[in-house]
């Protein structure tokens, strides 16, 4: 039986960014079956179907309109750099209907950068949370109160709406949502080929602009390196910060500068991403796995995995393992 393609319909507007365009189409068409079989169809659509401008310098000369949106399983609206939606917090009401509609069809809707602009102008945001560019964080609040932004992470996803971060947090999106349809594998395949990291550490909150730091503050990148290979022993945050050589108040300061996040926050994101890659490609009981990964417990695994992600490790597994029924978990 031939499965169709996800359909995946990036909606450009005037003053599109040139990079947030071509993101969706260079990395889902990436995400393959082993036998080369595509998992998305990307195509491009303007309003009217008519040309638009992009800020790196070209014409985007579109073989769609909205209708496209009609039949989309997933759009996508990257960043601009102009337009109501940035700048009175209006987006021209063929763009909000075709957006609402293809929500409340079912479709999912996702934003790169200040792509969250136009979502918010259609009204999608309303109530949730979502990100954009930490540059455009004030400005998005004071168009959208009715909006829960977070500027400090690379992306956001609320229900079936989903935001990201400026420019290539962009890619972090859509390998994260390949993730989520197709597992881990398959988004690390797709990750390689775009040599991108498959998981980038912390959020956006690393790129702000702040003072540079004193010189005699060294990178904490040893120790997380030293982390992710010993994911199955026990590691305390001296532990971390004996490794980089600084005392743990120091050590912590740098490690969220450098990521975004605290080191136990860290940890528990690199234990659950190797305990679903662990549940995907291997044949170990979930009691192993949990053990392997630093969880010690089947119980613990349960609730991190249930917390970040919504599924027991079991309906993980049924779901992204190629032969779950083989396997005793």
């Amino acid at each position: 039986m031939t499965v169709r393609p996800h359909r995946i319909a990036v909606l450009a507007l005037d003053q599109v960014v040139g990079l947030d365009l071509g993101t969706p189409s260079q990395v889902f068409t990436t995400a393959r079956a082993t036998d080369g079989t595509p998992f998305y169809d990307v195509r491009v659509c303007t309003p009217g179907g008519r040309p638009v401008r992009s800020t790196a310098g070209f014409q985007v000369l579109p073989d769609h309109g909205l209708e496209l949106l009609d039949t989309a399983d997933t759009v996508i609206v990257p960043g601009i750099h102009d337009g109501g939606a940035l700048t009175l917090g209006t987006v021209a009401p063929e763009v909000a209907e075709a957006l609402r509609a293809a929500y409340e069809r079912g479709a999912r809707i996702m934003s790169i950068c200040t792509g969250a602009f136009v979502l918010a102008a259609a009204g999608l945001l309303d109530g949730r949370r979502a990100t954009t560019h930490w540059a455009y964080a004030e400005q998005f609040r004071r168009l959208y109160g009715r909006v829960d932004l977070d500027p400090g992470v690379l992306f956001i996803a609320d229900d079936r709406v989903l935001t990201s971060a400026g420019v290539a947090a962009g890619i972090d999106l859509c390998l994260h949502v390949i993730r989520l349809d197709h597992g881990s594998e398959v988004a690390n395949r797709a990750a390689r080929r775009c040599v991108m990291p498959p998981w980038r550490d912390g959020g956006q909150a690393q790129y702000i602009e702040r003072p540079v730091p004193k010189a005699t503050d060294t990178s904490t990148a040893g120790a997380r390196e030293w982390a992710r290979q010993r994911l199955h022993e026990p590691i305390a945050l001296r532990d971390l910060a004996a490794q980089a050589r600084m005392s743990v108040r120091t050590f912590t300061r740098r490690f969220r500068s450098e990521t975004g996040l605290s080191p136990a926050q860290w940890l528990l994101q690199q234990r659950t991403d190797h305990a679903r890659l662990l549940l995907e490609t291997t044949d170990l009981t979930v009691d192993q796995i949990a053990h392997r990964t630093g969880f010690g417990t089947t119980a613990a695994l349960r609730q991190q995995l249930h917390q970040r992600i919504g599924v027991a490790p079991s309906a993980y597994r049924r779901t992204f393992h190629p032969r779950p029924e083989l396997i005793d978990t």
